[in-house]
């Protein structure tokens, strides 16, 4: 479950620019143990990009500010829109 909540946002990020991108390649190390009932956070960062490469870090922490797990991805841009900005402003 952390490491799709940390491929969610590794998804949002790679794709806030509304280019169609997908993870190339992605691993996670786990510091620390969730807690039940625990709601964890995940903050993706792009890190750089060159051409149609891009690189992202996504820290996933508890409600207590610990580093549970640091998700690092690759992603690869596919092109094309996500959303046609003309439909979605009709």
């Amino acid at each position: 479950m952390i490491f799709s909540l940390a491929d969610t946002a590794f998804a949002w990020a790679c794709n806030s620019r509304n280019v169609a991108t997908f993870a190339q390649q992605a691993n996670i190390s786990f510091l620390s143990p969730g807690q039940a009932g625990e709601t964890l956070t995940a903050d993706a960062r792009e890190d750089g990009s060159a051409g149609r490469a891009g690189v992202y870090t996504v820290r996933v922490t508890g409600e207590d500010g610990r580093v549970v797990a640091v998700f690092q991805g690759l992603s690869r841009t596919a092109g094309g829109s996500i959303i046609d900005e003309e439909d979605h402003n009709s």
